[in-house]
């Protein structure tokens, strides 16, 4: 995932030489020893009024999960001091940020080690995830997530809901550059609203689990390859705008123009897609 920062880094590199400032930069960005930093939030007085937690991660691997007595428990490893993390918690405001890397040389890519490994608690969650390039992978099933909110640049990310959200959601949005995504047990999120928004990349929405009410998803995207499964059994609509779209869709949907639709019974799954000029694939 490091590779990806070295042409930005050459570009800038150019850029500050153009405009008469004079560096130097070493061949590789020194690491030190991994160290291992115990991150632990406990649960807020009140257990019962929702907690905003934010977290604000650069490059590297984030892992989350359920699980934790508190508000947060994990690990961060790092290799780079300013890779380390601060975590600020005000009531039922919580913050853990990376450090700032205050780059003083082309990194060595192949030994740069910076990884968050955390669980959270089922206490009601609104949850803010602001990151860059970085991969990540996250199981939020049995979670109390009131809302959901992800922001990253070129990502590789495998999100999941194995069991179903303990909350109602309000809004899960995802923004994402030219990533990876995959997004898997949708129906077990208990959202009223679902914001998707992309760049060029490969992506898919799974639907799978229990619909607990109905479902409002807007997704918008460039030239990319975008994946919609949605079981068997689901009420479904999809819409879709984009002239220039290659669409292939399974036999048990009706297509009328740029509308398809699936039977069912049950909460009512209404999707809107815009799509430039990629791949959309609906099937089951």
């Amino acid at each position: 995932m490091y590779r990806k920062m070295l042409p930005t880094l050459l570009i800038l590199t150019l850029v500050l030489t153009a405009c008469s400032f004079q560096i130097t930069l070493p061949v590789t960005q020194k690491v030190g020893p991994t160290v291992t930093d115990q991150i632990d939030v406990p649960l807020p007085v009140d257990a019962a009024k929702t907690v905003d937690l934010s977290l604000k991660f650069g490059a590297g691997t984030l892992k989350l999960r359920s699980g934790a007595d508190g508000i947060v428990s994990g690990t961060a490893a790092y290799n780079i001091s300013d890779f380390k993390p601060t975590v600020t918690a005000t009531g039922s405001i919580v913050t853990i940020e990376q450090g700032n890397w205050r780059l003083t040389g082309i990194p060595d890519i192949t030994n740069i080690k910076n990884e968050w490994d955390l669980a959270l608690g089922n206490v009601p969650l609104s949850l803010t995830i602001d990151s860059g390039a970085y991969q990540g992978e996250y199981e939020l099933g049995g979670l109390a997530l009131t809302n959901l909110t992800i922001s990253d640049g070129a990502a590789d990310v495998k999100l999941n809901f194995a069991s179903p959200n303990l909350a109602e959601m309000s809004l899960l949005s995802y923004s994402t550059g030219a990533s990876n995504v995959s997004l898997t047990g949708l129906g077990n999120a208990n959202f009223a609203s679902l914001e998707f928004d992309s760049g060029a990349g490969n992506y898919t929405l799974e639907f799978s689990g229990q619909f607990q009410r109905n479902g409002s998803v807007h997704i918008g995207t460039g030239v990319s390859n975008l994946t919609l499964v949605i079981p068997s059994g689901v009420p479904a609509q999809i819409t879709v705008d984009g002239g220039l779209s290659n669409v292939t869709h399974n036999s048990g949907f009706t297509k009328n123009s740029n509308v398809y639709t699936q039977s069912g019974s049950g909460p009512q799954l209404t999707i809107v897609v815009e799509i430039g000029a990629g791949n959309l694939t609906i099937t089951r």
